[in-house]
């Protein structure tokens, strides 16, 4: 990932709402949730989510898609990974105790579920 990108990214997760929206779109997993739904669940007026979902899309971090009357919004894992690549990419510096808690938080993750579904 090239830097520029990643600060765009880190900049678009840098807001509260946003990181709700992001962070519920991870948990949503490959199905994703539809705009008005995501409104319900943070009760956000739609003017904000969209600006908030529109942010997130210029940063790659979510996609969209039509289905009927509704857009679908779902996170997009390969972008999020390659974020979390690059924060991690010179991780440690030979302490591999360092990164223990991440190894731990990614060990109890539901990242197999959404990487098979």
């Amino acid at each position: 990932m090239e830097p520029r990108n990643a600060v765009a990214s880190l900049s678009a997760l840098a807001h509260e709402g946003r990181l709700a929206v992001f962070r519920m779109l991870i948990q949503a997993g490959p199905d994703g949730l539809a705009a008005g739904e995501i409104a319900r669940r943070l009760d956000t007026p739609p003017n904000t989510l969209s600006a908030n979902l529109n942010i997130l899309l210029n940063a790659n971090l979510v996609e969209n898609r039509r289905d009927g009357r509704s857009i679908i919004y779902t996170a997009r894992y390969e972008d999020m990974s390659r974020l979390l690549e690059f924060l991690m990419e010179d991780c440690c510096g030979g302490s591999p105790e360092i990164c223990e808690r991440l190894s731990a938080v990614l060990a109890r993750s539901h990242c197999e579920d959404v990487a098979t579904a």
